[in-house]
């Protein structure tokens, strides 16, 4: 009865962690969606939405602790739960990092963006896709999966690389569009960051799998 209890625990923080993901998953989704076509109510929903998120990442660290406390868990057990923990925070990180890119959607309200944004929602799905990747990598302990997930990341800093060269080409020719283009880098520069953090996800997931610690970044 005790084992199948800690059996069900464990498969609860599991859903726990993959919902987070979804959540995360739609905050950045939305956005950046809120960024492209200057929508002040789905930016706020966006920014309401992260303390559910926030909660939701401290009853998985609280599930974690519990399961580590009461269980005593070993082995493959425990690598799942410390990689719970250790997702469930760059989840959080990533979800702040959706909230700061619907904030500029506030700051910039109804003006114009310098050029029609297409490389920055290009970013969003591909900084998704990794998200998604990587939990999915997590929900069937895919070591591979990860691995490959973890390279898409030279793609995104690819594309990050040539947003901000272009948008510093448009700040030379027109020095007075500073704080819109300013405000477009530091959302190129979030997405950077998701896709990072995406990363960190891939390499806690093979830790889970191999008990092998990597750095892919």
């Amino acid at each position: 009865m005790v084992r199948d209890q800690y059996k069900h625990e464990l498969e609860e923080l599991k859903r726990k962690i993959i919902e987070l993901g979804s959540r995360v998953d739609a905050s950045i989704d939305d956005a950046v969606v809120s960024l492209k076509n200057h929508d002040m109510a789905l930016a706020q929903s966006v920014i309401e939405r992260d303390t559910g998120v926030n909660d939701l990442a401290c009853d998985i660290e609280k599930a974690c602790l519990r399961l580590i406390a009461l269980q005593q868990p070993m082995a493959v057990d425990l690598r799942t739960i410390a990689t719970a923990l250790k997702i469930q925070i760059d989840l959080e990180r990533m979800g702040d990092l959706a909230v700061d890119i619907a904030r500029i959607t506030t700051y910039t309200g109804d003006e114009p963006h310098i050029k029609p944004l297409i490389d920055i929602p290009r970013m969003s799905d591909m900084t998704r896709e990794m998200l998604n990747s990587a939990i999915q990598s997590f929900h069937n302990s895919d070591s591979d999966l990860a691995y490959a997930t973890a390279e898409r990341d030279d793609h995104v800093d690819g594309l990050y690389d040539q947003v901000r060269r272009e948008l510093l080409t448009y700040l030379v020719e027109d020095p007075k569009k500073l704080a819109n283009i300013s405000n477009l880098l530091f959302a190129s520069k979030y997405l950077e960051r998701i896709g990072d953090h995406a990363v960190n996800l891939c390499e806690s997931v093979i830790y889970m799998v191999t008990g092998e610690r990597v750095h892919l970044n």
